[in-house]
Order: C-alpha cells, then structure tokens, then sequence
C-alpha cells in the first residue's frame, strides 16, 4: 500500500470513528490493528504488541498515575476550600478583586492537580458561589474560570508534558520549567484583562466592599503553606536534577498523604475515592498512550512518517511559515481530539522536522503545548466549554463561547508573542535552569 493511501485509509478512518462516538485509545487501537492484518496478515500483530509493550515499560509513565493521586487527593481534600479562602481574603477591595484571586487559585490548582478538568471544576464550584452573592457577571467568571483553567496543561506538573518527553526524548524538567515560563507569562495576562475590564465596567464585577483584617490575611496564609511547599519541593528536585519526574512524583504523593494526614481528613471515605478517580484517569490516559503506540507503529512501519515528513520539507515556503502551519494544525486538532492523543500522533512526525530546521525544540513543544491549551476553550469541542456548562446548565452553549472567545484572542496573542520572540521562553528558561 503507497504511504498516500495509507495516510487517507488510517486517519480517515479515525476521523470517522471519532464523529461516531468511539473513545480515542479503542478507534487508535482498531485501526492499527485492521491496518497490521491488511498489509502483513496476523503476523504483523507481533511488531504492533512489541511496540505497546515498548511504551508499556517506559519508566517515565510511573510519574503519570503519582501525580494525578497528588492532584485528585488535593483536590478532594479541605486543602483546596482553604485555598481559595486565602485568595478571596487576599483579592482586595478593587473591582474584579474576587475574579483576580480566584484566576491565581486557578492556576495553583493547576499546579496542585495538573488537570484542566479538575481545577476548572473545582474552581467554578468553590468560587462561584461567593462571586454569585457579590454580583459579578456570570459570563465574566465563566469565561474567565475556563481559560484559567487550561494552565493545567502547561503548568508543571502537566501529564501532556511528560508524554512529551516521553515521546521526543527531550528532559522532562527542561519541559516542566519552559512550561512554568509560559504559564506566568500568560496568568499575568489574564489577570491584567481581568483588572482593567475589571475598572472599565464595574458593574460586571463589583468591589466585595469588606476590609479584612490583616491578621486575617495573614492565618488564611497558614493553608497555603503546605501545598505550596510540596509543589516546590517537587519542581525544584526536577529542576536541578535531584530527582527524576517518577522519584519527585513519589516523593510528592507521599508527602500529599501526610499533610491530609495531619489534617485528620483520612478515612476509609476518602481513600475510596482518591483511589478510583486515580485508577479512573490513569487507565484513560494509558489506554491512549496504548492505542497511540499501536497506531504509530503501525503507520511508521509502513513508512507513513518518513512520507510525511518529506511532505512537509517539500512544501515550498521558507522554514517559518512551515513552523506557523505545524502550530496552527496543532490548534485545529485540538479544538477536536485529547491533547494526548494528538502530542503521540503529532510530535513522532513533526519533532524531526522542527530540529532539521534548525529550530530549539523546547520553544516549539511549548507553543504546541500552548495551543492545546487554546483548543480546550475553542469551538466546537473544547473540553472546558463541556466543564463550564456543567457548572452553569442553564447558560446556553453560544453564550459560553461568546464568554471564552475574548480570552481565546488572548491567548492567541502570547502564542504570536512566543513565535515572534522565542527568546522569552529560550532565555528565560535556561536562565532559571542555571
């Protein structure tokens, strides 16, 4: 079979599946294996399992179900409400106070949880309520919990950073800091549109009118700590090469357990449940991982990578313009597929091509990153829209994307500032690796 037909036949294929319904890692494992048995009969099945079982051993997806138990047991413990307390005492008297503190503990949740479905779940249910009561615009807070809450993505720790690394061999802890980077770069963003729309319109998001005590403030500070604390020690020992991303994970998890220990939130309840959202969302993302391997190695086999990618080279625009189409394919893809799915499908076929041209390849896999963040928030698919109308049933689904869209050109916007200055992310990181 010629790589061109076999590139039509396998996603389109795929396509197909996906508008059906079928879940990404089964319709990614189908067709690998009705592609293995039409072009090498039942004995091409062998270099298929070979390769699931070649992702299967990679250390690597240890760190994955560690820090998802970080994230879930956080986020369903009291630490979590805590959080947010200290954030809402801390916004301040000034218009859009409330909305600015519950963006940064959106984008700490991020951190905690390195999950978009849980820190703009969790987000929306423990701030909404107090933002409700002081007036704020529902769709200002809906638009404004769903971009921050794609952070998860790109802050560390990001799942879809470490399948990163696992699939170009790049250092998880050079990812993890170049997402950090952007991350900020883009929370400051939020928060500066949030202040100054904020200040335009008051009406849209009024002043709380409450003056906290600063002793107060600073004991709300006291359930900050230990979050925080777990997650810098944790980055940092990545960071500076303590420890790998599956040792700091442990560590991490670990640690989680004795700080809800100590808050004597245990208990048989509690362990139940931790344990089978963990289960729950690590078999997703492995049956992805899964499903990828088979496929990629089946269209690799057959030399669909190699066709690929001397399509791309041969396209006849300049090196910047092919980079420009790479990211704005990674975009589309994501407003339809699991940023997982895409970075296994993706990155095997356009990773060679970024370091032939002579690009650094930590500034392409953030702007990649990036743009799966966008494609969580952007019709017709985005996850975060289903999340936020979970949140708010009643708010119909074009209001929705009428409340994202602002911060979608927003993020658009850093995503052409990374592309037009790739020192900001270069330099930077490097400098804070030193």
């Amino acid at each position: 079979m010629s790589p061109e037909l076999l590139t039509i036949g396998m996603f389109g294929s795929l396509l197909v599946l996906i508008m059906l319904g079928v879940s990404l890692s089964f319709a990614l494992g189908g067709i690998a294996v009705v592609f293995t048995l039409i072009l090498s009969g039942p004995a091409g099945l062998f270099s298929m399992i070979s390769a699931v079982f070649g992702s299967m051993w990679s250390v690597l997806l240890a760190a994955i179900p560690l820090f998802i138990f970080m994230g879930v047991a956080l986020g369903r413990s009291q630490i979590s409400a805590d959080l947010y307390r200290a954030f809402y005492l801390w916004s301040g008297r000034v218009n859009g106070g409330l909305l600015m503190g519950t963006t940064g503990f959106a984008s700490v949740l991020s951190a905690m949880t390195g999950s978009c479905a849980a820190s703009t779940l969790t987000t929306g249910m423990v701030g909404m309520p107090a933002m409700d009561r002081h007036g704020y615009d529902r769709s200002f807070v809906l638009g404004t919990i769903g971009a921050a809450g794609t952070l998860g993505i790109l802050i560390p720790p990001s799942i879809t950073l470490i399948v990163i690394g696992m699939t170009t061999g790049m250092s998880v802890g050079r990812l993890f800091m170049g997402g950090l980077v952007a991350g900020l770069f883009i929370l400051v963003v939020l928060l500066a549109y949030v202040a100054i729309r904020s200040w335009m319109r008051p009406e849209l998001a009024p002043s709380t009118g409450k003056s906290v005590p600063i002793i107060d403030k600073v004991k709300a500070l006291r359930s900050v700590v230990a979050p925080l604390m777990i997650i810098i020690v944790v980055l940092t020992s990545i960071f500076m090469g303590l420890a790998t991303p599956t040792e700091a994970a442990a560590v991490g998890a670990a640690a989680v357990v004795v700080a809800v220990g100590l808050r004597r939130e245990i208990n048989f309840k509690f362990i139940r449940e931790v344990s089978y959202s963990t289960a729950s969302t690590t078999g997703m993302v492995i049956w992805i991982v899964f499903g990828a391997a088979s496929f990629v190695s089946v269209y690799s086999g057959a030399g669909g990578i190699d066709f690929m990618q001397r399509v791309l080279l041969g396209i006849d625009v300049d090196p910047w313009t092919l980079i420009l189409l790479m990211q704005l394919f990674a975009l589309i893809l994501g407003m339809f597929l699991d940023p997982i799915g895409i970075i296994l499908l993706v990155m095997p076929i356009f990773f060679p091509v970024v370091l032939m041209l002579g690009f650094d390849p930590l500034w392409f896999a953030i702007i990649f990153q990036l743009n799966l963040c966008i494609g969580y928030i952007t019709p017709p698919f985005g996850y975060n829209i289903f999340y936020l109308k979970s949140l708010s049933p009643d708010t119909p689904i074009l209001d929705l994307y009428r409340a994202v869209a602002p911060y979608v050109l927003l993020m658009l916007a850093c995503g052409l500032v990374f592309l037009m200055f790739p020192s900001i992310l270069i330099e930077s990181t490097n400098l804070l690796l030193r």
